[in-house]
């Protein structure tokens, strides 16, 4: 049986002493698994000449998105030069992201100051396990900074290249807009909207804190007005989908919101009310599901390129990039079978895919294959080692009901 199984089956123990040793010796065994693996990962990469096609396949097979594929990779390859780490690592008495914050906060040294570091922190395994995370980083950050100041600078100088804003799903409807910014930046925004609480806290407004300074930012980065409880009325386009009766009949059918995933019937509803209230332009384009499935109905084009509708098409039907366990936001719209070979542009040949993972489908190896017969939008994925992934459209979040013979679905597009 493999240990899987073996694990699923075997009886808890009774004894509370008995199940916390239990917990502690799965958590070294966790730790000294994914050791294994990353030792797995640079033999393949040894073999390979194609970092981004390695990076994808080890992601692929270990269920995680490319980015943190290409984590996984980074470390196997610098793991030669950590061996107090490393052996820790195997040993199983510290986790997978301890050591990837090892490797990354050495990353701009010198080999020797590398090996330096590696000793100071991890040479004594008891005291680098006994270590909280906090610890690790700061002992981290300041041996760097003693061995090599000047390489410590131009890293930080470097990071600021890669500022950028990115959003996630939160619980309960909400979303994480995160920036990542140089600090006198993030610093100075954070000062203004604290002061920004400040004068409406101090005027008698009855939001709280956290509520104003949210509202004042969305407010000044889309430079949109307030309505009269001080909340804004966003104007720029959103891509609600529906179905006729949650926006009609008050049904409760789950709706769904572009580059956001579910919401309830409710919000989307006030969503279409705040713009119309608000006088904002509402557009309303019907789709139509297929009865049971809610899969949408296929478009067709004779054009090499995606035209706008149906790549609007295709990115409401797959929600998320395609690739198994991605679920990056849809930055192309691309042929499944390239049309160079043939492939039509049309909804069963288009998939929408982020562009990390568009570009590692153009690496030699990669064959991507569209399935017939499957209720949903189906992809066959395999990878150079000969590895098999299937990739099948999410359901709508419309609730069909097999008694319609074609399903109308509203995408509202919200603003100017």
């Amino acid at each position: 049986m493999e240990l899987a199984g073996v694990l699923a089956e075997a009886p808890l123990a009774n004894d509370p002493v008995d199940q916390v040793d239990e917990i502690r010796a799965l958590e070294t065994l966790v730790c000294a698994a994914q050791a294994r693996q990353q030792r797995l990962t640079t033999a393949y990469a040894e073999s390979r000449d194609d970092p981004r096609g390695v990076a994808a396949e080890v992601a692929l097979a270990r269920r995680e998105s490319p980015h943190r594929g290409r984590q996984h990779l980074g470390l196997a390859l610098v793991a030669g030069e950590l061996p107090h780490t490393m052996a820790a690592f195997r040993a199983g008495r510290v986790t997978e992201w301890r050591v990837m914050n090892v490797a990354r906060e050495t990353a701009c040294l010198s080999l020797e100051d590398r090996a330096e570091v590696d000793r100071a922190i991890a040479a004594d395994p008891d005291a680098f396990e006994a270590w909280s995370d906090r610890e690790v980083l700061g002992r981290l950050r300041s041996l760097a900074a003693r061995l090599d100041p000047a390489s410590v600078a131009e890293r930080r100088r470097r990071a600021e290249s890669g500022r950028g804003v990115t959003i996630r799903p939160a619980p309960d409807t909400m979303v994480y807009l995160t920036a990542l910014l140089p600090v006198a930046d993030g610093v100075a925004a954070y000062a203004t909207l604290c002061a920004e609480a400040d004068r409406a806290r101090a005027t008698g407004d009855p939001r709280g804190r956290g509520q104003v300074m949210a509202d004042a930012l969305v407010a000044r980065v889309t430079g949109c007005a307030g309505d009269d409880a001080g909340r804004p009325v966003v104007p720029v386009a959103i891509g609600v989908v529906m179905s006729d009766r949650t926006l009609l009949a008050g049904a409760h059918d789950p709706a769904g919101l572009v580059d956001h995933g579910p919401i309830p019937a409710d919000l989307a509803r006030e969503l279409v009310l705040r713009n119309l209230d608000a006088h904002q332009r509402t557009w309303v384009r019907r789709l139509y599901a297929r009865p049971g499935t809610g899969e949408l109905v296929a478009m067709d084009s004779r054009r090499r390129v995606f035209p706008r509708a149906l790549a609007s098409f295709v990115r409401l039907r797959d929600q998320w990039c395609r690739r198994p366990w991605c679920n990056a936001p849809i930055r192309h719209t691309d042929h499944v079978v390239r049309s160079a070979s043939g492939g039509p542009t049309s909804a069963a040949d288009g998939q929408g895919l982020c562009e990390s993972c568009n570009y590692t489908k153009e690496s030699p190896g990669w064959h991507h294959q569209p399935r017939r017969g499957h209720d949903r939008h189906t992809v066959d994925i395999t990878t150079p080692t000969g590895h098999e992934y299937r990739s099948t459209s999410p359901p709508l979040l419309v609730s069909p009901r097999p008694a319609f013979r074609q399903v109308a679905l509203g995408r509202w597009v919200l603003g100017a």
